[in-house]
């Protein structure tokens, strides 16, 4: 008798389903209503589910996953938490290192899509990021975004210490280690240290010998760029420095502050042996091998030696003839300029040594 009355609800549930099929529109109205009941409670439970760790792919992918707001995807490894599975197997791949996108033409690898679509830009020359200003073109947006500061001026970064700022955070940072002392990049063929990569791999051109920048002029290259433009000077006759002074121009900024030495009479230059001052450096260092007999510039005609190349290059003459110093007056030639400036007196009679 238990059993009968306990099979009765089982058979009077089926008995009230089966005919849903023929209901009118309004008994499948409420039919659809109690299914959607059901749906929501469905959607409660699962909303209250604590958040997943996931330790492979296939733990991430949930089939049939319902889109419910606030449902978060944790990484087993560092607790991070994202809002879909296809961001989480992303994340991943920081820690796992894995790199699924190779590119064809190269065969380098990346863990991202988008970084691989950028990387073929290398190879193709795409450069979708144009700026507006000046028309010039690059192929990543930031690369733009940093660029527009060219024009408008802007210098968002500023160092907390002295309150400089800088268009570009790279920048910043580098600027940092100024007032940290910080030099990461060592070189390992003499172990000095600098601030910057770029900074070390222009002074790895001294150990390797490389000059990337030619002269499309003459041809002669250079280790570093700015050389090049100081040298292009050479072939534009253009003088960018210029001194207040006496209105003498220089192609070099050093040349013109060296200059500049002439009417202040600045002599920074001072010899540890003697206390004698020198407005150059070059001529102290000259000066100093009175001191030590060096004579580092050997005639190769009589082996005679000088202990500075100007002074082997009026040697020379002697051997060759030359005779570069012409007299305006009356065309006699001279081999040096202070035998000139002696000869010279003749026409203008200056007599500026006075008997005692």
């Amino acid at each position: 008798m238990v059993n009968e009355n306990e099979e009765k609800p089982q058979q009077e549930d089926a008995q009230q389903v089966e005919p849903h099929e023929t209901l009118s529109g309004r008994s499948k109205g409420k039919v659809s209503r109690s299914c959607a009941c059901r749906e929501k409670a469905k959607a409660y439970e699962t909303q209250q589910m604590p958040e997943e760790n996931f330790s492979s792919h296939s733990d991430l992918i949930t089939p049939k996953r319902i889109n419910l707001e606030g449902r978060r995807y944790t990484c087993h490894e560092c607790e991070k938490s994202f809002s879909g599975t296809s961001a989480l197997i992303g994340h991943h791949r920081t820690h796992t290192g894995e790199k699924p996108y190779t590119c064809s033409e190269c065969r380098k690898r990346f863990k991202w899509r988008s970084h691989l679509i950028t990387h073929q830009r290398i190879h193709t020359g795409e450069k979708p990021y144009t700026c507006s200003e000046c028309g010039k073109s690059f192929i990543h947006s930031w690369a733009l975004i940093s660029h527009q500061r060219i024009h408008t001026g802007e210098t968002p970064y500023t160092c907390a210490e002295c309150g400089k700022s800088f268009g570009y955070h790279s920048a910043l940072i580098v600027h940092k280690r100024i007032h940290t002392g910080e030099k990461p990049y060592t070189c390992s063929e003499c172990g000095k240290s600098f601030n910057s990569s770029s900074a070390l791999s222009t002074h790895g051109r001294i150990h390797t010998g490389e000059k990337p920048y030619e002269c499309s002029e003459c041809g002669k290259s250079f280790s570093w760029r700015s050389h090049l433009i100081a040298h292009h000077r050479i072939h534009t006759r253009e003088t960018a420095y210029t001194c207040s002074e006496c209105g003498k121009s220089f192609i070099h900024s050093w040349a013109l502050i060296s200059h500049r030495r002439i009417h202040t009479g600045e002599t920074p230059y001072t010899c540890t042996e003697c206390g004698k001052s020198f407005g150059y450096h070059s001529v102290l260092i000259v000066h100093q091998r009175i001191h030590t007999g060096e004579k580092p510039y050997t005639c190769s005609e009589c082996g005679k030696s000088f202990n500075s190349s100007s002074a082997l290059s009026k040697h020379r003459r002697i051997h060759t003839g030359e005779k570069p110093y012409g007299c305006t007056e009356c065309g006699k030639s001279f081999s040096q300029r202070t035998t000139l400036i002696m000869h010279q007196r003749i026409h203008t009679g200056e007599t500026p040594y006075t008997c005692c």
